[in-house]
Formats: structure tokens, sequence, C-alpha cells
């Protein structure tokens, strides 16, 4: 019996399946991986690149995503508006995204709308708020790095009195925002430790002239500005008005330095949203966010902007410089 006709059917299905591989390899690769990002804050203006959510995706890029070819990126700014957080987090999850981004109060609003979609938070304290059950086997959907403050207040009032050792009544601005409480408790506790007494003062709405007038009335000689997404948001108008008014200022990023504010002592935010985009990396490739440990800041830098304490006519102490991680000339 002739055998022909198996071996051209053997032929058809080797023939088709040499085209179903490569055709099957290619859709893999070109699988586009769906990016939520939810803030609390303001979308960043197109040439502010220095925002975790700008820095995240840049990130990513060196790892090799690139939107718009195998990243897409859906982005949900609440503008200050906390109580739309919840709606933005559920949007992105009927959007079926592939993970969720966010930092600060964003976090809880993400995790109230999806128990399955993985979850990349920065957060000050993920345990205390009950976001995760431990550091080390977080559970459930959520992972990333904490944004720890804890003894920073303190470290920041402390270095602020260095420059202006005759300072008696120091600010503290603020907008309440989660973790405002803990800052500010630790500030009153150092307070008399360093001879100082703190003067709160609230922004509200953006009204950032008013809160500086009463920093005037009440006498303060110098100004810390707590950690928070709209105040980070607002950094340049803050650091305008500290100017005006001739108020040392200490501040949280590198960021806030280089826009010209006097001083800032905090985590490095690039070196944050590379260990962010490290995480989304993982959870993209299968990683379970429960198994992922939660990383903690594990060093702070000190940057000082020279040319500002040139134009306030402050002489730093040597042993500012000697702290400092990077002085701006």
């Amino acid at each position: 019996m002739s055998q022909k006709p198996a071996i051209a059917t053997l032929t058809t299905v080797m023939a088709l399946l040499c085209i179903a591989l490569p055709a099957a390899e290619s859709q893999q690769a070109k699988k586009v991986y769906r990016l939520g990002i939810l803030s609390p804050a303001s979308a960043p203006a197109p040439e502010d690149r220095s925002y975790v959510y700008v820095l995240v995706p840049s990130a990513l890029r060196e790892l090799g995503y690139v939107q718009g070819q195998n990243l897409h990126i859906e982005s949900r700014f609440a503008a200050g508006k906390r109580e739309g957080l919840a709606e933005l987090a559920r949007e992105l999850v009927r959007l079926r995204v592939d993970l969720i981004l966010a930092v600060g109060e964003a976090v809880g609003a993400a995790k109230e709308a999806t128990k399955t979609i993985p979850i990349v938070m920065a957060d000050r304290d993920p345990i205390g708020h009950g976001y995760v059950a431990s550091l080390a086997r977080p559970g459930g959907n959520i992972t990333g790095i904490t944004l720890s403050e804890t003894g920073l207040a303190d470290k920041r009032l402390e270095l602020l009195k260095a420059i202006v050792p005759r300072a008696t009544r120091i600010a503290l601005l603020t907008d309440f925002a989660e973790g405002a409480a803990t800052q500010l408790e630790e500030a009153r506790t150092a307070s008399p430790r360093l001879g100082i007494a703190p003067v709160v003062v609230e922004v509200a709405g953006s009204d950032y002239p008013s809160a500086f007038a009463r920093m005037v009335t009440a006498r303060a000689s110098a100004l810390t500005v707590l950690s928070s997404p709209v105040l980070y948001r607002d950094r340049k108008q803050i650091i305008a008005l500290a100017a005006r008014h001739r108020l040392p200022t200490i501040y949280q990023f590198r960021e806030h330095a280089e826009d010209g504010g006097l001083m800032a002592y905090g985590s490095n935010l690039s070196e944050l949203s590379r260990r962010l985009a490290t995480y989304v990396d993982r959870i993209f490739k299968g990683a379970s966010p429960a198994e992922l440990p939660i990383e903690q800041p594990t060093r702070y830098e000190l940057v000082i902007n020279l040319k500002t304490a040139q134009t306030l006519g402050l002489e730093l102490p040597q042993s500012l410089f000697i702290q400092a991680d990077h002085v701006i000339r």
C-alpha cells in the first residue's frame, strides 16, 4: 500500500505548526499590560517630571515596557478632592486594569474597590492602616514600599534649628493629609528639647497666601512643610511664598531644594519609583503580591540649596555640609 497520503498529511500538519507557533509567540510578545494609576493629587503638568506617577512609567521603560506598544496606562487624579477617590478606584476596576499603582490615601480607595487586582502601593503605615498583614508576607493583593516618616519630623526640626539657632517659633504647614497627625505629634514632642514652640498652620483650598499671613502674625521665624501629596504638588507656590517672606524652610524631597527650597530631608523619589517599577514588573510577569515582601527605606538624603541660603543671608554651619548628600550651588 502507498504511504504517500500519510506523508502528505504529516507534511501539511508540520507546515501548519510552523505557521501557528510563530504566530502564537508573536501574540504573546505583543501582550499589552494595562496599568492603572490612582492619585489623591492633581495630574502633574507636562513639564513636571518629578512625580512618582511620571517616574514609575519612565523606570518601566528601562525594564522594557513602552507606552503604546506593550503598556497602556489609565491615570485617575482626584485633584485634592479625597472624597472622589473611591469612584475613581472603581472606574479603574471597571476598566479591568492588570494592576493599580496607588500612593497614600489612594491605597485605601483601591483596596475597597478590589480584592483581586494587584495593588502596588507606597504608604506610610500599611500595617496600621490595615492594608497588609505584615511587611514580610503582606497577604492579599497589596504589596509595595513604605514611605515611613517616623522620626523625620523630629530630624527636620533639628536641621532647621541648626540653620536658625535663635528661632523660638517654627511654623508647621499642613493640609492634614493622611499621616499628618503623626508628624505633628513627633514635632510637638521634639519641640521642648529644641527650645521651640511649634505653630501649626493649616492650608485650606490651596489658599497659601492666607496661610503664610498667619505664620507672620504668629511671628514664626522658620517653617517646616509636612509631607503631603497636595503640598508636594503645590511646592513651587510654597517655595515662592517662603522666599517672599524670607522664611528658612525645610521640605521632604530633593525636588523641593532643586526648585529653590532651602533644604530637604527625606527619601529619594527616583529610587522609590524604580523600586515601585520593579514590583510592577514582577507582578506583570506572574508574581503574587501576597508573596512579595514590602520594602522599607534604607536611607534618607539631605539636600541643601546654597544659593537660597545666600539669598536669605544665612551662614550655614560646617556640620550641615558634612551631613549633606547634595549641595546645590
